[in-house]
């Protein structure tokens, strides 16, 4: 079996967020773009895949066509590690963590997706092992940055109304996490992702002790740059809360860094970023050895979205929420199908592979589009 085709579509959808246009902290985000990655091979079985994303995507998407896309073809879907390590190698001199590993990470994800359906079974019950796999997953609303005291109590009043058990937020004031905690009932954990904020680890200290109280369960980027390990570690010791990191960790051995500093609690590698359901894998190991919590970074609606539903499930673990973006897109990739149910979980798509195909007619929009 080889691979004969590597083919890109960026679907750009409109979407609602819960605030004024113009409103908020996202001037960036215009619409939701997302990179879509189709793996053809000669036995007529394809794989989806998507890579980082959002206003990156068409950065990814010329790195996937000039560079990774034709390294592929010909080779042969089922040796998934060979290709993508092969990959990795061959591509190094352009960077470690940026698109040519968003791009690596998408062809992972579409390899894994042939897999589940050469296999014949849903990607989740593939990577399971020995482990008792999840059939629903409870998802968190990740809300995203409105810089106004009503608006964040009215949305997190709203994810809350739609059945989510945990928000995060993506303020960077304290009034703002108080106008949460309280539109929440109490029993409703608060994450914080800051974005990396603060140059001085002092100042995100600072704003830890404040928000200390209020129900929060982890801090999250709170240093710049991100790989600034021991000044997340001395935020981790100081500020009394929990702190996450790893969206923006390019390797899995970034994580093993990270976790021999004293860093984190919670993990957080993002399968479009971190070189796909592979390299996913092999964080997971890492943060079981050092016994850190994987809660995976994951505000998509591709196929990077249910390749993370699928790790979730296939790990077991209950206390493992999905990250989903608290937003509605005009044109959802696949439908309702991944809409949480009243009890804010989310069902495992059951049909081999990922489970779900891109709606052909979200696809159509956008065919030839550059």
């Amino acid at each position: 079996m080889k691979i004969t085709r590597v083919a890109t579509t960026i679907v750009r959808s409109p979407f609602r967020y819960g605030a004024p246009e113009g409103a908020g902290g996202n001037p960036h985000l215009r619409t939701l773009d997302t990179l879509l990655v189709r793996v053809e091979t000669d036995a007529g079985v394809h794989g989806w895949g998507e890579g980082f994303g959002f206003t990156l995507a068409d950065t990814t998407r010329t790195a996937i066509e000039t560079l990774i896309g034709p390294a592929c073809l010909g080779r042969d879907p089922r040796d998934i590690a060979g290709l993508t390590n092969e990959l990795r190698r061959r591509l190094h001199n352009f960077g470690r963590n940026g698109p040519v590993t968003f791009g690596i990470s998408a062809i992972d994800i579409a390899l894994w997706d042939i897999a589940g359906k050469l296999a014949g079974k849903p990607l989740y019950r593939l990577l399971a092992g020995e482990a008792r796999p999840l059939a629903r997953v409870p998802a968190y609303a990740s809300l995203l940055r409105y810089g106004d005291a009503a608006l964040v109590g009215r949305n997190a009043a709203e994810a809350y109304r739609r059945g989510y058990r945990e928000v995060k937020l993506h303020e960077v004031e304290v009034p703002m996490v108080r106008a949460a905690r309280a539109a929440l009932p109490a029993e409703v954990a608060i994450t914080i992702d800051v974005n990396c904020r603060w140059d001085d680890p002092a100042d995100a200290v600072a704003f830890a002790r404040a928000v200390d109280g209020l129900g929060v369960r982890w801090l999250e980027e709170p240093v710049w740059p991100p790989e600034d390990h021991a000044g997340l570690a001395r935020v981790r010791a100081e500020g009394g809360l929990a702190t996450a990191a790893g969206e923006n960790a390019g390797q899995p051995e970034d994580f093993a860094r990270m976790l021999a500093a004293g860093a984190v609690d919670y993990v957080q590698p993002s399968v479009t970023k971190i070189g796909g359901v592979s390299a996913m894998r092999a964080v997971a190991e890492i943060a079981a050895r050092h016994g850190a919590t994987l809660v995976p970074h994951s505000p998509y609606y591709g196929p990077g979205y249910l390749a993370t539903l699928h790790l979730i499930a296939a790990w077991g673990r209950a206390d493992v929420r999905l990250e989903s973006y608290f937003l509605d897109a005009e044109l959802p990739i696949y439908g309702d199908a991944l809409d949480p149910a009243p009890d804010g979980t989310i069902a495992v798509p059951e049909a081999p592979g990922l489970g779900l195909e891109p709606d052909p007619a979200v696809l159509a929009r956008f065919a030839g589009s550059g």
